[in-house]
């Protein structure tokens, strides 16, 4: 979704005909979610009896190389779809500077100020 119709900061102008990239393997992202489903209750499960913390442990390991991987999708389809299809508009400084941000805030740094773009 672009930042304008999030209500982000960047000013990406939100367009009816918008297809998200990612529309093409919703089918593959939704059986990924459903199998992050059964590995949470899994590990709900494993704490409610009570098992060993290692093991709970990977598991939730488990699951956020899941979740990690999910992502990976997303910003592939992103980059590859929204911001090509922005670029090719004149729009892609905004769409790479919202790429950068929610990269950065993934990774734990730091959102740099919106002057990057040059």
């Amino acid at each position: 979704m672009p930042p304008a119709a999030r209500g982000g900061a960047a000013a990406v102008p939100a367009h009816d005909h918008f297809r998200h990239s990612y529309s093409k393997d919703k089918a593959n992202l939704v059986r990924r979610l459903s199998r992050m489903e059964g590995q949470v209750r899994g590990v709900a499960r494993m704490i409610e009896r009570e098992e060993y913390c290692v093991d709970i442990l990977q598991q939730t390991a488990a699951l956020r190389a899941a979740v990690d991987s999910l992502s990976i999708l997303i910003l592939e389809d992103h980059v590859q779809g929204c911001v090509r299809s922005a670029a090719e508009r004149g729009e892609a400084d905004q769409y790479v500077d919202e790429v950068i941000d929610v990269v950065r805030r993934t990774l734990g740094r730091p959102v740099r100020g919106a002057a990057r773009s040059g």
